[in-house]
């Protein structure tokens, strides 16, 4: 954990230039996130509780925005922070780039993360289904200006990605020279919904495909 800020340290200046109609844009969005559309399979449903130790334990997630009217992913690793009684997930990337230029306009944006687990075959083809677990998340993203909560998520990172490490003795801690190159993004979370299939161990002839992995290879 990092310690307090730097006393006088300035607040970085909002990307300019902003004009009247991107300002439209982003207020047309951030104020139809109260009425996006409920949960269909409420039977699904889980607590917040359950999301937050989801959100604790999901190894990545894909962020989404739109810019001038333009969707944008961004797959990434990420922290789910609860400290001072707010939720929030911190993302980082280099400076430069589409994800910095959205938080820097302050917008909405979503985040999904999820888990996919056993195939499940049924008799007829519509009936198929999956297990899964998953979180979407809802709310505004924005960037971190400030060193010391810089420091501390991505020392957060680092110990969810390689808890049996420790920094100074495995590693080298991130210096105050690689912290000025690196980005980093939180997403104040507004709404959430969490939902999760997961049937009985024996269920008749569930079966799990293999998953790629880097390097990837194409299977014939």
């Amino acid at each position: 954990m990092a310690g307090s800020e730097q006393a006088g340290e300035p607040e970085p200046e909002r990307a300019g230039g902003a004009d009247q109609a991107r300002a439209g844009e982003l207020d047309q969005a951030q104020s139809l996130l109260p009425e996006i559309e409920e949960m269909r399979r409420r039977d699904r449903a889980k607590d917040p509780a359950w999301i937050r130790a989801f959100l604790r334990q999901a190894p990545f997630g894909v962020l989404a925005t739109v810019a001038d009217g333009a969707p944008f992913l961004n797959s990434n690793l990420f922290l789910f922070d609860e400290s001072e009684g707010k939720d929030r997930i911190y993302l980082h990337t280099a400076r430069v780039g589409r994800t910095p230029q959205q938080a820097d306009a302050g917008g909405p944006a979503t985040f999904s993360a999820a888990v996919m687990g056993r195939f499940l075959p049924a008799a007829e083809a519509l009936e198929f289904s999956v297990e899964y677990s998953a979180v979407v998340v809802f709310g505004t993203l924005t960037p971190v200006p400030h060193t010391a909560e810089k420091r501390r998520v991505l020392a957060g990172i680092m110990a969810k990605y390689a808890p049996h490490l420790e920094p100074g003795k495995d590693y080298r801690a991130i210096t105050a020279a690689e912290l000025k190159r690196t980005a980093v993004h939180r997403l104040d979370i507004q709404r959430w919904s969490g939902k999760e299939k997961v049937v009985a161990p024996d269920f008749p002839g569930a079966y799990v495909l293999p998953v790629p992995t880097p390097p990837f290879q194409s299977v014939p």
